[in-house]
């Protein structure tokens, strides 16, 4: 198997540095990527792993050898790349590997306008491509190579994002932010300076690829620990949880208590739809059942779609939704080029405490309507075996196949979907409290591994 089946994924490219992503491999994506777009111009961007210039610098002459010019606009989050993307119309190339250890690297790509490339819509290709120059072969070589070119674009990216609300309603508020020495940290305060009322304390800064004080993963409880404990003792009206590359965002409330990614989709879907009335929301399938009942309650059209965000964002297009979310903490907007950003969700959360002049451990409650389990991963020897077992062992129930298996019981609701990577199934499930939640999940579990 070559390396490049190995750190192809479903949505992007990452694996280990430098065994599995070297120099030579990405200078063979960027050859690949250069070959696919066939564009004039591309943005490349970097997270701050150590391992980022190097493959930056393999990836651009791989791209300036198809006589493709490069913009670098240098250390950047993932939202700011697509932002550039989006803005410059030109494809993009983000280096991060987001919450992974500093061990690994990775790319996401994207077409102009920060259309989405996964493996259904173009990375097949570019790992094709990328193979042949790995093989000694490819295209040959423009007649005259490309130039790169550095551009400076966070100060325009901190006000889009601002532009999303109006700093009058987040008014006065002190905000508590955990950036896990990933790219937060660069980007958080060139957004918050722009906020006045707004009192801004940054917890683990300093952009450190090693991140040495704990993963940046906040999807991981574990892994908020410190915000919370920051957030009660500073008396901090909400935190934030950034992941590495910043295009996620865990949000706690004032007592210390974080809200699920469903919980804020449905607070940043009350608040698209306050504002157009109508819209349709998209909604990942393993998120709360409270999220389109919102919607529909709103007067909206709830959209339920697979998990990614390639997929995402072209229903996005499609439907021309203008909000989408999902429970991973993955926030989309229409007017962000259908791209996700953890900043601008943060920033419509405290527009929504503000505008309601109450706490936010009061305005999540009305979005909170279930017990959810999280997602329990199970190491299995033959997933499609289990997943054809479970469904049949519920064949009463409502079922569907979007991703994975869905089985809606009435009052109880589960997913069960296959990893793209590892041998392990992902199971959601939500019922009407948790006593309910948790005797299914034994039920479920024991299922599962009988």
């Amino acid at each position: 198997m070559s390396v490049l089946d190995s750190i192809v994924k479903a949505y992007d490219i990452r694996g280990t540095v430098p065994d599995q992503l070297d120099v030579d491999v990405a200078h063979a994506l960027g050859v690949g990527f250069a070959a696919f777009v066939r564009a004039d111009q591309v943005v490349i961007a970097r997270d701050m792993r150590p391992s980022g210039p190097a493959l930056v610098e393999a990836f651009a002459r791989g791209v300036m050898e198809q006589g493709v010019d490069v913009i670098d606009i240098g250390l950047a989050s993932t939202d700011l790349m697509y932002y550039a993307a989006g803005v410059l119309d030109m494809p993009g190339a983000m280096f991060t590997a987001s919450h992974n250890p500093a061990g690994y690297n990775g790319i996401k790509l994207c077409l102009a306008g920060a259309r989405p490339i996964g493996v259904d819509t173009g990375l097949v290709d570019v790992q094709a491509v990328a193979q042949q120059v790995l093989d000694g072969g490819g295209p040959r070589r423009a007649a005259t190579c490309g130039k790169c070119t550095e551009r400076e674009l966070l100060s325009d990216f901190a006000d889009h994002v601002v532009s999303f609300v109006d700093p009058a309603e987040i008014g006065s508020m002190k905000v508590v932010a955990d950036t896990a020495n990933g790219m937060g940290g660069l980007v958080v305060p060139a957004v918050f300076e722009r906020l006045g009322g707004v009192e801004l304390e940054v917890m683990f800064g300093e952009l450190d690829g090693t991140f040495p004080n704990h993963p940046a993963d906040p999807l991981q409880p574990a892994n908020q620990r410190d915000l919370r404990a920051r957030v009660v003792s500073g008396g901090f009206d909400l935190g934030l949880a950034f992941d590495g590359d910043a295009d996620r965002v865990f949000v706690v409330d004032e007592t210390g208590h974080g809200l699920s990614g469903s919980t804020t989709t449905a607070i940043l879907a009350a608040a698209t739809l306050r504002q157009h009335p109508g819209a349709t929301i998209l909604h990942n399938l393993i998120c709360s059942k409270t999220v389109p009942e919102v919607v529909s309650e709103l007067g909206g059209t709830p959209v339920r779609t697979r998990v990614g965000h390639s997929f995402i964002k072209q229903i996005m297009a499609d439907t021309g939704a203008l909000f989408g979310g999902e429970h991973s903490a993955h926030y989309y907007f229409a007017r962000n080029f259908n791209a996700d950003s953890g900043l601008i969700a943060s920033l419509m959360v405290m527009a929504e405490v503000g505008r309601s002049a109450q706490p936010l451990s009061v305005v999540r409650q009305p979005y909170e309507r279930y017990a959810a389990s999280g997602e329990i991963n199970t190491q299995v020897d033959d997933a499609a075996a289990v997943i054809e077992r479970i469904s049949e062992q519920y064949s009463e129930c409502d079922q569907d196949r979007l991703d994975g298996l869905t089985v809606d019981c009435g009052d109880w609701w589960f997913n069960l979907r296959p990893s793209n990577t590892e041998p392990l199934l992902r199971l959601n499930l939500e019922a009407a409290d948790r006593s309910s939640c948790d005797d299914a999940v034994g039920t479920l579990l024991a299922q599962i591994t009988s």
